[in-house]
């Protein structure tokens, strides 16, 4: 089961990065502000203990890195 769970993760990753490589340098740019937002809204929703939910924060990091990568390769 633990393989299956790993490998619908990596399938799911991977259809995101896929995605990402078809935007341009403008979408990139613009979808990395939005999750930079994302991150900050969290942050302080965590300190003022409004989230239940702290994986949201780590997987907009992800995708954050996910960005940056595909921007310095281009």
């Amino acid at each position: 089961m633990l393989r299956r769970s790993l490998y619908l993760r990596k399938k799911n990753n991977y259809m995101k990065i896929k995605e990402l490589r078809e935007k341009n340098s403008g979408e990139l740019n613009r979808i990395l502000v939005e999750k930079k937002e994302i991150i900050r809204k969290i942050r302080f929703d965590i300190a003022s203990k409004q989230v239940k939910n702290t994986k949201d924060l780590g997987k907009a990091k992800k995708d954050i890195a996910r960005i940056l990568t595909i921007i310095k390769e281009s």
